[in-house]
């Protein structure tokens, strides 16, 4: 392969692999309120293409008449990167922040977008949680109803960085749960079982059909002794959850 052959296949490596980037990427636009998702999306995929370390050193400029060869290639490499993944993050954002940030160095952007977004993304997750803690179920209502918010919080703090291992999230939900609940509860935590938000939410069901059929003693122990059999009794991850 002759030198211009080697030149034009890295070229193509190179817009191929920066079309890749484009493509993950624009799947969600930089709004202002999605910013930690944004960023995580972000960091994952130039991590993967050996890019990130972009965001997080400022591009330094070298006298090139006294700098070695060694740190005239560095350098030349540290000014391509930024200024191809500077060309992506502007093309991820709505129009307004691509034009104010349209002439942003990558590490610039990163600086001035926790600036600005950070402390509002907390705010939020502090607002999500609070919500998420004060979510009950009111008396009469259903058990899928119920399940459905607290998915829909759970996915919402997620987006914001925030994750569930497996027992705090039953946890929450069973917390959720009105007093006619309290037998279930005691005797789920009595049996100590390890269950997946799936099979709570199942047991769920079966409890709230049994108090509607006025039997709440059998549907309360029946499901409980069910899950004791599970061999597997495998976890799941709450945003696999299929509520």
């Amino acid at each position: 392969m002759t030198g211009n052959d080697e030149y034009t296949a890295t070229q193509n490596s190179m817009q191929s692999s920066n079309f890749n980037l484009l493509s993950t990427l624009s799947k969600e636009k930089l709004t202002g309120p999605n910013y930690m998702h944004w960023m995580r999306n972000l960091k994952v995929t130039l991590r993967y293409e050996n890019k990130e370390y972009v965001l997080e050193k400022p591009l330094v400029e070298i006298d090139q008449s006294i700098a070695t060869p060694g740190e005239t290639v560095a350098f030349n490499k540290h000014s391509d990167d930024p200024t191809n993944v500077a060309c992506i993050i502007v093309a991820t954002m709505t129009p307004e922040l691509h034009k104010f940030y349209e002439d942003y160095w990558p590490y610039e952007i990163c600086v001035d977008l926790a600036e600005k977004f950070h402390k509002m993304a907390r705010q939020e997750r502090y607002e999500v949680v609070k919500s998420f803690m004060a979510c009950k179920l009111t008396e009469g209502e259903s058990v899928y109803a119920q399940e459905k918010r607290m998915q829909r919080y759970m996915e919402w703090l997620e987006k914001l960085n925030v994750t569930f291992g497996q027992e705090l999230a039953i946890g929450m939900v069973l917390n959720s749960f009105t007093s006619s609940y309290d037998q279930f509860i005691l005797t789920y935590y009595l049996n100590n079982m390890e269950t997946t938000l799936t099979q709570i939410h199942n047991l769920l069901q079966t409890v709230e059909l049994g108090m509607k059929k006025n039997h709440v003693p059998s549907a309360i122990s029946a499901p409980i002794l069910a899950i004791g059999h599970n061999k597997g009794k495998k976890k799941k991850d709450p945003s696999q959850s299929n509520w």
